[in-house]
């Protein structure tokens, strides 16, 4: 058996999978970023019960929202791990043979990033749907880990690493130290947080219904951690509650940041939790080192900024936060020794 895995190996293209909430990412060794999609996915369903998967990913996303009543776009991933298990095994499959369009014998192996506080049961429902779509050997690593070797952290070195990986349902804060993670807390506070408190908020104000698209862009084109000099200001449409038509409402990202304020003193806090369980001898690390951010959360406009002015130590953006997961992931399956310390 071992013979074949190797034989197969050489003929495959190992894969690694950042399945997210709101993205879906695959990296394939000297090739890079193969596949950058969201995780949707729209399913029409007929009178006698069966149901048809209409669409994946981007073209998927634009009908949420958009679908007459026997459609429905799914988001299968939900706070970071499977929420449907059936949609994320159409999804795996669909993206899978996107990246890899070879013979069904060929089998890779992937190596997926979780969150550092996902469950047992959590963990082996991910593994089946990566199983069921012909994927050879399954392998698992803590995103904050990936996030880390992604950034290019010298994470094997006895020195304090601390990562803050924000995404759309989960924040991971990390400290890692000789291929370890010394410390990890998950939250399940992040970007599609900020969205539904953005729309709950124009709903509850100003009486008009916007959809989770919508939110999103205001959050892109509005959202931030601290006030800047100049008041961005945005087009919202949306739905009259009152009069039941189309209407326009102008905001400005004073009123945004306001909004989200919750989540981001919840990122703070638990950034704050973690440097209180750290050693001194971590802590110094880290008055240097400072926090490295990643995921697409830590582009949240002046997050860093805030997070400066109120722990006091450096704070770094990595150069590409939306990629660091599955860049991270594919590096360490490429380095055995590496991935024998850091696999979960």
């Amino acid at each position: 058996m071992f013979l074949l895995d190797s034989i197969l190996g050489n003929f495959s293209h190992d894969l690694s999978i950042d399945l997210g909430t709101a993205n879906t990412l695959v990296y394939m060794k000297e090739k890079g970023i193969v596949l950058n999609e969201p995780s949707v996915v729209a399913i029409k369903r007929y009178n006698n019960g069966r149901s048809e998967v209409l669409a994946v990913g981007k073209e998927a996303k634009m009908m949420l929202g958009r679908t007459p009543g026997n459609i429905v776009a799914v988001r299968p991933i939900r706070e970071g791990v499977i929420a449907n298990f059936e949609v994320t095994e159409t999804m795996l499959k669909y993206f899978l043979r996107k990246v890899h369009n070879r013979s069904k014998f060929i089998r890779p192996r992937v190596i997926i990033g979780v969150p550092s506080g996902i469950t047992p049961v959590e963990k082996r429902a991910v593994r089946e749907s990566a199983l069921s779509v012909g994927v050879r050997e399954v392998f698992f690593i803590e995103e904050p880990m990936a996030a880390a070797i992604g950034a290019g952290l010298p994470i094997t070195e006895p020195s304090a690493n601390m990562v803050v990986d924000i995404g759309g349902g989960t924040t991971e804060v990390a400290i890692i130290s000789l291929a370890g993670i010394v410390y990890s807390k998950s939250v399940r506070v992040a970007g599609d947080d900020m969205d539904e408190a953005i729309l709950q908020h124009i709903k509850k104000k100003y009486r008009i219904l916007i959809g989770s698209s919508s939110a999103e862009q205001i959050k892109i084109k509005l959202g931030n951690a601290y006030p800047d000099e100049e008041i961005q200001t945005f087009e919202a449409k949306g739905r009259d509650l009152t009069t039941g038509i189309p209407k326009i409402l102008i905001i400005d990202s004073d009123e945004i940041r306001e909004v989200i304020s919750e989540q981001v003193n919840t990122i703070i806090g638990t950034i704050r939790i973690a440097l209180e369980q750290m050693s001194p001898e971590l802590a110094a690390d880290l008055i240097d080192k400072g926090i490295v951010m990643t995921g697409g959360g830590s582009m949240l406009k002046n997050l860093d900024v805030l997070l400066r002015e109120q722990i006091k130590l450096p704070i770094k953006i990595t150069s590409d936060p939306l990629t660091d997961v599955a860049v991270g992931s594919g590096k360490a399956l490429s380095n055995l020794s590496v991935l024998s310390r850091v696999a979960i």
